[in-house]
């Protein structure tokens, strides 16, 4: 395919949505088991630190995540703590089907996501149907949630790149991308599962996809594995995207895409997007705190380097 040469005057956003994605997509892979309290007061120090959109769990089988075999607990919590406080937060869980939906709604739930791939046979390894059948399987959900006023975040992974197929087209991409915004996704997010994107693919990519989907419905989710997330998210704001996922300390990886590492770390974002003089209403210092707190717990290193060095002058 012949690249694109994108330039773009369009100025950086002034404001930056930052999606915490540690306690659901961080946590999830993890061997040590860790307690619901934990999770619960990792997401009290995500709050205290300004962060307004935190995922809290996922509706799938136990026997398939067993981490998060305490979604109910997780999310009744939540609900008992904060959506009777009629506070802003939201809260969104990964619903993959109707009993997850339903499930996630008894508990408390207030907002859903779902997820698809742009690549065939990381569908089939990680859902086990095709992203024709993916899509299907949501539209109950779509409906459903329509009735009860819920929103439903639509995600595509792979978008840069499959472990099974490689490169995946840009425009494969847009379509699976317009699908779910069509269905009623709110706000697709792209994500980068196995790290291998760069500036200019990722600038391609959002521009294929905006002649489908809103740009302002465009959020992009980066893995790290290649050290390529920060400037890919730099890129992304070039293109005019103001919504950003990224996990807290780092946290994270694929389980079905191997040697892909975590996600990329919420404390660099905000250290990145400060340093643009762009809005996020995070407290970084606070941010640290959380993050440090995960990272002792699982006793390994933040994989934040915005967060060790902050924590080496303290």
């Amino acid at each position: 395919m012949k690249k694109l040469n994108i330039m773009t005057d369009m100025p950086l956003p002034k404001r930056v949505k930052v999606i915490e994605v540690g306690v659901r997509d961080g946590l999830q892979n993890e061997s040590l088991e860790i307690p619901t309290k934990t999770k619960l007061e990792l997401i009290d120090k995500l709050i205290d630190s300004g962060l307004a959109h935190i995922e809290a769990t996922s509706f799938v089988s136990p026997k398939w995540v067993p981490q998060l075999a305490d979604q109910k607990e997780v999310m009744e919590s939540i609900s008992k703590v904060y959506h009777q406080k009629q506070t802003t937060i939201s809260f969104p869980v990964l619903t993959p089907n109707m009993k997850g939906f339903d499930n996630a709604v008894l508990a408390g739930a207030k907002e859903v996501a779902v997820f698809a791939a742009a690549s065939e046979s990381f569908s089939q390894k990680n859902i086990n149907c095709s992203i024709e059948e993916s899509i299907a399987r949501f539209a109950p959900i779509f409906s459903k949630a329509k009735a009860l006023n819920i929103p439903v975040r639509g995600y595509v992974s792979c978008v840069l790149g499959c472990p099974y197929e490689g490169e995946i087209s840009a425009e494969k991409v847009a379509s699976v991308a317009n699908l779910l915004y069509q269905s009623g996704s709110y706000e697709i997010s792209l994500g980068d599962t196995i790290g291998t994107g760069t500036p200019v693919k990722t600038q391609e990519l959002i521009h294929r996809v905006s002649q489908q989907v809103p740009l302002e419905k465009i959020a992009v989710h980066f893995h790290d594995t290649y050290g390529q997330a920060g400037a890919n998210i730099f890129a992304a704001l070039q293109m005019g995207i103001a919504s950003i996922d990224a996990s807290v300390s780092g946290l994270g990886g694929c389980p079905y895409a191997k040697g892909a590492s975590g996600n990329v770390a919420t404390e660099d974002v905000i250290y990145m997007l400060n340093g643009l003089g762009i809005e996020t209403g995070v407290d970084l210092e606070k941010l640290v705190i959380a993050g440090d707190y995960i990272s002792q717990f699982l006793k390994r290193k933040n994989g934040s380097k915005v967060a060790n060095a902050i924590l080496a002058k303290n």
